[in-house]
């Protein structure tokens, strides 16, 4: 199957890509940049590998939009040298009862949206899928106490103001 590919992407190889064209790929993946310098800075200091976190709840299937664009997003920031991780969030989907709050199928969700972003063409030589269930429970020492301490500092109508931003 043909990779697919955007008119963004440059043929050349991330090593002898310019900083300028790295930033311009990186660039076109977002609709907005708040700090662009801070951007440019970031890809002269680190020329290998910026890290680049994206996420998702897996919640049943995927339209056409959610696999080729993230394939096409992915595949432009895999190619201007940056490393993609991406959280499957399936922890918190089970809290918002996709696919009925079965663990389970939340999980088997989430592995075949992954295979459709294979077929898709996604690039997956510097792609990382994290789930959010497996890290949490790696660390469940720092989690939960954090988890703790939020909830027994905050009140719920505060965190609904800072929810809805009043």
């Amino acid at each position: 199957m043909e990779k697919l590919k955007s008119e963004d992407e440059s043929p050349a190889s991330t090593t002898q890509m310019s900083v300028e064209e790295k930033f311009r790929i990186v660039r076109s993946v977002g609709e907005e940049c708040i700090q662009e310098e801070e951007l440019l800075n970031l890809l002269r200091k680190k020329p290998h590998q910026p890290i680049c976190y994206d996420g998702f709840e897996p919640s049943g299937r995927m339209h056409i939009a959610q696999g080729v664009m993230k394939t096409i997003n992915v595949n432009k920031l895999t190619s201007a040298g940056c490393k993609v991780k991406i959280w499957i969030a399936d922890w918190f989907a089970q809290l918002n009862n996709k696919m009925g709050g079965d663990l389970g199928r939340i999980q088997t969700v989430g592995r075949y949206l992954i295979e459709i972003w294979k077929a898709a063409g996604m690039n997956l030589e510097h792609v990382e899928f994290l789930w959010s269930s497996k890290e949490i429970n790696s660390r469940a020492h720092e989690y939960w106490p954090l988890v703790m301490d939020i909830a027994r500092r905050n009140k719920l109508p505060r965190i609904m103001r800072y929810r809805l931003g009043l």
